[in-house]
């Protein structure tokens, strides 16, 4: 048995068979779905369905709050469709110049940030570019077609070199061989852009930016892609990390709060060291964003980091009363073979 479905406002169509996760139909079929994990851990693929029913094979996922499945929402990855569906999904513009590419690259730079995190910087050949949105990610391809994922942390308009921030997994074979053996000059095969997590130009709210660790690399891509377009929206930044050494790039937010009016940051420790001798703020990055803001409906939030913060973010920010499609986040999942 197969259902068909319908994409709202494009109305593409395709065909899903039984049992088959809906995200799968649809790029088996050559639809533009938005997509990261492919494990129901990022909401990349969340979207609404105005019409119809999915089932959750595994049960629902962490990134949909059971009052957001009442409401229509869901993840394409893990969904599979029950009845023939009507949804609403923020295809990718195939007429945009922000188009996948697989390339070669080389390794520019190598430059310790802090103990567990690596700024590499790629250099694509002379003849090609990788156009991107403020916010997504590329992905290496490995010897053995699996791929890792990591996001883009210049702004798009740098066109020479690609910035990525790689965070040390325990056990992790890419991220061992990245701070451990890679060397300048180096050549790694690259496919991208991808990703739904970007700035959204139909709103004139102000913004709250919230990081967490490794977060902060498609923050700053963003970021520096609103200051060099001369956008003066109210934007309060927050990042949250463990110790005051992973805030590994302070220096960037600290200094466009002191050049900007409209931009405020704080960052929170969650367990800050003794030898930190920190002042500021502790505890966890959301619960801070709370404390501060007593009408965050008001906002559209843009927040990266690991599903935890991820989702005890949303839970807390939707119970203070935030629309959900003010909310955009990028889950980071670290898994062991990173």
């Amino acid at each position: 048995m197969s259902y068909q479905v319908t994409l709202k406002p494009s109305e593409h169509t395709f065909t899903v068979e039984e049992n088959e996760f809906i995200l799968d139909a649809a790029l088996r079929q050559g639809i533009a779905f938005p997509y990261q994990c492919k494990t129901g851990s990022c909401a990349t693929c969340l979207g609404n369905v105005t019409s119809g029913k999915v089932h959750y094979p595994d049960g629902l996922p962490l990134t949909i709050m059971e009052h957001e499945h009442e409401q229509g929402k869901a993840v394409f990855c893990v969904s599979v469709a029950k009845s023939d569906l009507e949804l609403k999904v923020n295809e990718i513009d195939s007429s945009s110049d922000v188009q996948i590419k697989t390339l070669p690259a080389r390794v520019n730079s190598l430059k310790r940030l802090a103990d567990d995190v690596m700024e590499m910087t790629l250099k694509l050949p002379a003849s090609e570019s990788m156009n991107f949105y403020a916010g997504q990610y590329l992905e290496f391809i490995m010897r053995d077609k699996s791929r890792r994922a990591f996001s883009i942390a210049n702004s798009p308009s740098n066109e020479e070199y690609l910035e990525l921030h790689l965070r040390q997994v325990p056990d992790g074979i890419f991220t061992n061989h990245v701070f451990d053996s890679m060397k300048e000059k180096a050549m790694v095969r690259i496919e991208g852009p991808f990703g739904n997590f970007y700035i959204r130009d139909t709103s004139n709210r102000p913004l709250i930016m919230i990081a967490g660790g490794t977060g902060f690399a498609p923050i700053k891509s963003i970021l520096e892609k609103l200051i060099e377009e001369g956008d003066t929206r109210p934007v309060e930044i927050y990042w949250g990390a463990r110790a005051k050494a992973d805030l590994y790039r302070n220096d960037l937010p600290e200094k466009w709060a002191l050049q900007f009016e409209h931009i405020n940051y704080i960052p929170v420790l969650s367990e800050a060291k003794d030898e930190d001798n920190w002042e500021g703020r502790t505890g966890f990055v959301h619960e801070a964003v709370v404390e501060d803001i007593s009408d965050i409906s008001h906002y559209d939030i843009y927040m990266a980091g690991p599903p935890i913060m991820i989702n005890s973010a949303k839970a807390k920010f939707s119970e203070q009363g935030l629309p959900v499609d003010q909310l955009y986040s990028d889950s980071f999942e670290y898994a062991g073979a990173l």
